[in-house]
């Protein structure tokens, strides 16, 4: 997840999703990208688990899924606390 979110219009992606759902007509519109590129991010995000597409009518709006985002959320605090617990503690050369 930190590699997708990497990516500079994935992130933005996720900020506008999480205002709720959009097509990818808005997200074109307020990204300033192209639709494909847009559509491919979506793509990516999709298959990772942090949207769902849902269809309406001509359009697919696309919304984020919180679970998925708090579940790496909470990996990313338990790999902190784990890193401040073990900061003084240098593993011994051999």
């Amino acid at each position: 997840m930190i590699r997708l979110l990497a990516d500079p219009l994935r992130a933005r992606l996720v900020e506008l999703l999480a205002d709720g759902p959009a097509c990818t007509c808005h997200l074109v519109e307020d990204t300033g990208a192209k639709q494909p590129t847009v559509s491919h991010h979506l793509r990516a995000l999709r298959e990772a688990g942090l949207v769902a597409a849902e269809p309406r009518g001509r359009f697919t709006y696309y919304r984020l899924l919180p679970d998925a985002i708090e579940a790496a959320a909470g990996h990313l605090a338990d790999l902190a606390a784990r890193a401040r617990a073990s900061a003084a503690t240098p593993r011994e050369c051999a």
